[in-house]
């Protein structure tokens, strides 16, 4: 699903299946693959500048990564990883539209 095989990526793409399957219900959609891509991409982008995160106290994750003030958690070996873990999402649905 993620096109590489680190288990940390892996773990990711699991959380976003979930996310598009329970919170914004795309299983329940009988379209098309080009519509349910649309679907995948505007939810990715509802879920990344509406919807306010608890790990993120309670901003958006676009807000989060626009502001300054606190620092943004990040739960990856910062050796391993160069990308930044709010935008995760977005890199993660991407591979696989």
């Amino acid at each position: 699903m993620t096109g590489s095989y680190d288990p940390y990526a892996n773990a990711i793409g699991e959380k976003v299946n979930g996310i598009l399957k329970q919170e914004f219900l795309l299983e329940e959609y009988q379209v098309d693959i080009q519509t349910m891509q649309l679907l995948v991409k505007d939810t990715v982008r509802l879920y990344n500048t509406k919807v306010p995160h608890y790990s993120c106290y309670m901003r958006t994750p676009e807000q989060m990564h626009e502001q300054k003030e606190i620092e943004i958690k990040s739960y990856k070996n910062k050796d391993r990883c160069r990308a930044n873990p709010i935008y995760e999402l977005r890199v993660i649905v991407g591979t696989f539209l």
